[in-house]
């Protein structure tokens, strides 16, 4: 199973990013309040006519002088050009060519993959004529779209996915295990797939993209398929210098997002730390499954009690995650890399599990007996029913009479009741609650 990957590239404002969110499908933010950088949504799955793959957006390219040429435009367009099987070179239909298109054309002259000249902006009769200009640039098939207006879209997808390998494999399969391994620096994530895999692999630079394995590795483990995602170390903001440690960061919030199961690879030697506390964080609130895998435990001096100090400072620390397992391994050496894929497996089922509205609500009620809901100047909190409108996490829907009423250790109180029944090791639980008659 190998998605073919598709990657845009070309310099700023030339409408990537907007040609990206016309193909996946939906708008995706490519800001966020998150430790250190601007985080673009680099990857994102795609379709047309039933034939899937992998979309990449790249930073815009934009030298100012010769000598940061193979700085910006070489690091980023060879690493594209490595990762892709179509490049989608794309350039303002209304500005003209330029001296950066130019060089970004003979870059992709070079590389001898296939690549589709993408002219954008072009939504009228009047910019129509600016197409040919770009003839110029002797590279690819030429075609013009408007991404903003979705002109052309249909025309470009179609000659994409006539350029797919026939040795790629373009089928959805939803039994599909996405894992991403994250963790800080030097954790030991890439020797933990090295592991799971049973082979060496060479990730040539941080930049994303760079090899195929640094997005996606397929993999089968007794009949259930896997793909893990490989992810450079989150550093602190101010350990964040270069560009190449800021695409780090945004590559493993990428895979992160991508992910249906977060693996946490904590150093053993090191601890636990607050910027561990970030990483987890971060998955928790976009609702992945985890699973915190402390690392190189071969190598910790054991004393009485090594194991359960260390287990309960990773509860205290990220206590936000009660419900993820805690397993030690040693990547190095194999020692309990098989209970990962035990733990894997228990938390998919978790996060695919659904209740019946029926069972559910006996839980609610049941609850509702042992511990009454709170009540505010003689208005007590009323749950008429609920009901489970999603998975991948367990999200339920609960019929309340006022909003304000439902305080967060009440809401917490019913999360335990449930996991008293079902478990949901592994996995967040989320509810929304709406007041009747909304």
């Amino acid at each position: 199973m190998n998605r073919p990957i598709v990657c845009i590239v070309g310099r700023p404002n030339v409408g990537k990013s907007t040609l990206f969110n016309r193909i996946v499908g939906r708008r995706i933010a490519i800001t966020e309040d998150n430790p250190g950088v601007t985080r673009d949504r680099i990857y994102s799955e795609a379709e047309w006519l039933n034939r899937y793959f992998n979309l990449i957006d790249t930073g815009g390219l934009e030298p100012e002088n010769e000598e940061i040429i193979p700085k910006n435009i070489r690091q980023q367009v060879e690493a594209a050009i490595d990762t892709a099987d179509v490049i989608l070179f794309v350039v303002d239909g209304v500005q003209g060519v330029t001296s950066t298109d130019r060089e970004i054309a003979n870059i992709l002259r070079k590389s001898g993959k296939e690549v589709i000249l993408v002219c954008n902006k072009i939504d009228s009769k009047k910019t129509l004529d600016n197409v040919f200009e770009f003839y110029e640039l002797g590279i690819g098939t030429l075609l013009s779209v408007s991404a903003e207006q979705g002109l052309g879209i249909g025309d470009l997808l179609d000659e994409v996915i006539a350029h797919f390998p026939e040795d790629k494999d373009t089928k959805y399969d939803e039994d599909v295990i996405k894992v991403a391994v994250i963790g800080k620096p030097n954790a030991g994530k890439s020797s933990l797939i090295n592991r799971i895999l049973g082979e060496e692999r060479v990730i040539v630079t941080d930049i994303p993209g760079t090899t195929r394995d640094a997005i996606d590795t397929y993999f089968t483990y007794n009949e259930d398929k896997y793909v893990f995602v490989d992810t450079a170390g989150l550093r602190r903001k101010r350990s964040i210098y270069e560009s190449v440690e800021r695409y780090s960061v945004i590559r493993t919030l990428s895979a992160v997002d991508r992910s249906d199961i977060c693996i946490l690879v904590i150093d053993g030697k090191e601890g636990v730390s607050e910027q561990d506390a970030k990483i987890a964080g971060y998955a928790h609130d976009n609702g992945k499954g985890m699973i915190i895998a402390v690392n190189k435990w071969d190598v910790v001096e054991k004393e009485h009690n090594t194991y359960r100090n260390f287990e309960k400072n990773i509860r205290n620390i990220l206590s936000f995650v009660p419900y993820a397992p805690i397993v030690f391994i040693s990547a190095k050496t194999g020692k309990r890399v098989d209970k990962l894929f035990k733990l894997l497996k228990v938390v998919d089922n978790n996060n695919n599990l659904r209740i019946s509205t029926g069972t559910l609500n006996d839980i609610i009620n049941e609850a509702v007996l042992l511990n009454q809901p709170p009540s505010d100047k003689g208005v007590r909190l009323r749950i008429y029913y609920g009901t489970q409108v999603s998975v991948r996490p367990p999200r339920f829907l609960i019929f309340i009479n006022k909003k304000k009423l439902m305080h967060f250790s009440y809401q917490r109180y019913l999360e335990n009741q449930i996991r008293q029944y079902f478990g949901f090791e592994g996995v967040p639980i989320r509810f929304d609650f709406k007041e009747k008659g909304e």
